[in-house]
Formats: structure tokens, C-alpha cells, sequence
């Protein structure tokens, strides 16, 4: 299963995690690749630099989210209000957290692959995501998405 992640928004990354821990479950191969607002969930907050970043680059880091927990819902966010809603909606169901599920995806061997075009464009350096992340082409992540057999757009 490859799965293309372009979305910032907490609940898209849910999802996407969500399926991801689930295809592991069912022993099925997943690849994550992560195109431009779809990196902000990879991103970590005790790592995050401005060195070597034009004044752009700094503004744009310090403007969006630091990492899984600070993404905001696509819909009904109501400034953070609508967020902390389903956070709680969660965890009366005991559902895990999405940094929860982002671990776990991890641990299962889930892939993770960085566009490094968008990488470079939003001014991110490997070394301020998850050390997990792989940096790939476009191009490379196509050659992997033609041997899956079910393709996803988050």
C-alpha cells in the first residue's frame, strides 16, 4: 500500500496513520511519502533550526505547526476548540493519539519517505524531522507506488 500524504491537517493524518497501522496488522507493505503541508506532521518540535534558512524559510517555520500535535483539524478547528473536541471524543474511546499512531506505524516498519523537492522549497532539513524519514525523488516515489497494489491521496 502506498500512500501519498499532502495534507496538514490532524484528522487527515489520522486517518492516514490509522490505515497505515492497519495494513501492517494485516501484513500488507506500506509506504508513506510525504509531500509539502503533509511534512509538517514529521516534524520535530526539539529539533527544529533556523540555521542556514533564508529570512523566508524562518518565517515560514516559525508560522506553521511544530509536529503531529499542533496540526490543525480541517474542518470545524473553531481555533483549536473543535481539535481539542475530538481529542477528547478520543480518548473517551480510548483511542490512541495521533502521535501514538505515528510511533507505531514506526515500530511496525511502516516507510517513510520525505519529497525532496517539497523539502527543499519549504525549507526543511532531514535532520528537523523524524530521523525514520527517508528522502526520496518524485520520481522514486512513483517507481515505488507502481509495485503497490492500492494506492491512497491524504
Amino acid at each position: 500500500m502506498s500512500l501519498l500524504i499532502f495534507s496538514g491537517d490532524y484528522d487527515k493524518a489520522l486517518a492516514a496513520m490509522i490505515l497505515a497501522n492497519t495494513a501492517r496488522e494485516m501484513n500488507i507493505d506500506v509506504t508513506l511519502f510525504f509531500a509539502f503541508w503533509g511534512l509538517l506532521l514529521l516534524r520535530d518540535p526539539e529539533k527544529m533550526s533556523m540555521e542556514d534558512k533564508t529570512n523566508f524559510e524562518k518565517m515560514f517555520a516559525a508560522m506553521t505547526p511544530k509536529g503531529p500535535e499542533d496540526l490543525p483539524l480541517s474542518k470545524m478547528n473553531f481555533s483549536g476548540i473543535g481539535k481539542q473536541m475530538l481529542i477528547s471524543m478520543m480518548k473517551d474511546d480510548d483511542a490512541p493519539s495521533l502521535t501514538a499512531f505515528l510511533k507505531g506505524a514506526i515500530k511496525k516498519g511502516v516507510k517513510f519517505y520525505g519529497c525532496k523537492l517539497s523539502m527543499e522549497i519549504m525549507g526543511f532539513q532531514k535532520e528537523e524531522l523524524l530521523p525514520e524519514l527517508e528522502v526520496i525523488t518524485s520520481k522514486e516515489y512513483i517507481e515505488d507506488a507502481l509495485g503497490s497494489d492500492i494506492q491512497l491521496f491524504i
